[in-house]
């Protein structure tokens, strides 16, 4: 690796390489006008399926699998390779550009960052977060770990491992030492735990398990040989737990437009579109 001195001042290269080099820029606002879509129920979520974006879905479909009828949602796909996070009806819900965005038209509040929406959900129908104290500080405690902890997965080990133009030993190293460190903190936590804050399944679990459950399942990067995932037994066996259920079945496939077809359900309106989840059906309006 050549040695890089840094100018005095910065200035940016849009040509500077990357995956995702095309969309990331220095500025915020929109680039461009595009009203967003608007459909029958009171939670209208832009999103993709992403990590971020799963633990949202996922939050939905648990809420609707435990009865709370309320929490109909519409969901549209924000294609992020396009810049449609840079459009002015998605910077109007979330300024920071970024998925997922929730409205609730019912009070006209927008709800932006995935553990602000996955906490207002929570509250809103008083579920998946314990009502004592102590354990429900416990479940706060793991989900702004995750908040904390995932930026270094994602935006160094995922970027530097995957995404990276150029592969180079020292940030690779680093942010791998990061990563299998905080796999090594969930594997410690969750050795006498079913879940992250104990007998409780919560939005901390939700968060958690599409970043480094995915991880050890070799969903995402497809590092899990690399950092030898299988060694972290307790994540492993809480990964299994968290990720077969229907629930979280479904919501990983919601705004989903890559990978398997079978796996993809580009916008969900109703529960009944998982059962005609085609190619053909699947995508109604601006899919």
């Amino acid at each position: 690796m050549t040695d890089y001195t840094p100018p005095k001042v910065w200035t940016w290269d849009a040509e500077n390489g990357g995956q995702f080099a095309k969309t990331n820029r220095p500025i915020a606002g929109p680039t461009h006008d595009k009203p967003l879509p608007r459909g029958e129920h009171r939670f209208q979520l832009h999103s993709l399926a992403t990590p971020n974006g799963v633990k949202v879905t996922v939050m939905l479909e648990e809420l609707l699998e435990a009865g709370h009828a309320g929490a109909e949602y519409d969901a549209w796909p924000i294609r992020i390779g396009d810049g449609d996070q840079f459009g002015s009806g998605f910077v109007d819900i979330n300024p920071n550009s970024k998925i997922p965005a929730l409205l609730d038209t019912q009070t006209d509040t927008r709800v932006f960052e995935s553990a602000s929406i996955l906490l207002y959900l929570a509250e809103e129908f008083d579920a998946f977060l314990p009502k004592d104290r102590k354990a429900r500080t416990e479940a706060m405690n793991w989900l702004f770990w995750l908040q904390g902890s995932a930026p270094y997965l994602g935006g160094g080990f995922g970027h530097f491992y995957a995404y990276a133009p150029e592969k180079f030993e020292y940030p690779i190293n680093r942010f791998t030492m990061e990563a299998k460190r905080q796999l090594d903190v969930l594997d410690r936590n969750l050795a006498d735990r079913e879940f992250l804050n104990g007998p409780d399944y919560t939005i901390a679990d939700m968060a958690t398990a599409p970043w480094y459950g995915a991880l050890v399942k070799d969903q995402v990067y497809g590092a899990a040989e690399f950092l030898q995932a299988d060694s972290y037994t307790n994540v492993q066996r809480w990964a299994d737990t968290v990720m077969n259920r229907p629930a979280y079945q479904r919501g990983r496939m919601v705004n989903r437009l890559f990978g398997d077809p079978s796996e993809q359900l580009h916008e969900r309106h109703a529960a009944s579109d998982f059962d005609s989840q085609t190619q053909d059906k699947i995508g109604k309006g601006n899919a």
